[in-house]
């Protein structure tokens, strides 16, 4: 009896020592998957971080192309104003005195008329027309004036304004024969054309 109370202490001890063997391996199992479990958590914590700092990251590079992109437009935008602003200040100046040249234009050619009908090109009222006829030219040149030359030029319906035509031996066709009133052109911009007579 004594041996079946040996075996069974033994039995029990036996039992209780692969209990504790199961709890102590039970325990680093529960250890081992509670640190796995920790640095799961750990690691998926540090992964959600990096997605919402890179995603953030990408939201502010897209914001910054944004504003790169309209600054840039902006600036071509000035950048052209001020092209354009310039090049109408240039248009403005050339052509500003264009309304009261256009007045003076038949002045001009009333001194002309008036030269061509002096007989006597010695006397005085001749040579005051004449002196006043040049200058008046001279300043118009200055301003960019200057007369459309048109006889025995090819016809131009930009710069002449055909009121005749004739047919003459040894002309060829579409020649200026005659000018009945001068043209004159700002630059490149015709203030009037040149009245002429064209050969048909």
């Amino acid at each position: 009896m004594e041996n079946n109370i040996n075996q069974d202490e033994m039995k029990q001890e036996s039992n209780t020592s692969s209990s504790e063997e199961e709890l102590v391996q039970n325990s680093s199992n529960d250890v081992e998957i509670e640190n796995s479990s920790e640095e799961n958590v750990t690691d998926i914590n540090s992964k959600l971080e990096e997605k919402k700092i890179n995603d953030k990251m990408e939201e502010l590079q897209k914001q910054i192309d944004e504003k790169d992109d309209k600054y840039k437009r902006l600036q071509a935008e000035y950048s052209n104003y001020m092209r354009r602003t310039q090049q109408e200040k240039e248009t403005i100046g050339l052509f500003a005195n264009e309304k009261i040249i256009n007045e003076l234009l038949p002045v001009l050619d009333s001194m002309e008329r008036a030269i061509d009908a002096c007989t006597d090109k010695e006397d005085d009222m001749y040579k005051g027309i004449e002196l006043v006829h040049k200058q008046l030219i001279g300043c118009l040149q200055k301003f960019g004036v200057e007369e459309i030359q048109a006889l025995d030029e090819e016809f131009n319906p930009h710069l002449h304004l055909a009121v005749m035509q004739e047919n003459v031996e040894d002309i060829e066709p579409n020649k200026v024969i005659m000018v009945m009133q001068k043209g004159y052109k700002l630059k490149t911009k015709v203030l009037r054309p040149a009245m002429v007579k064209v050969s048909c």
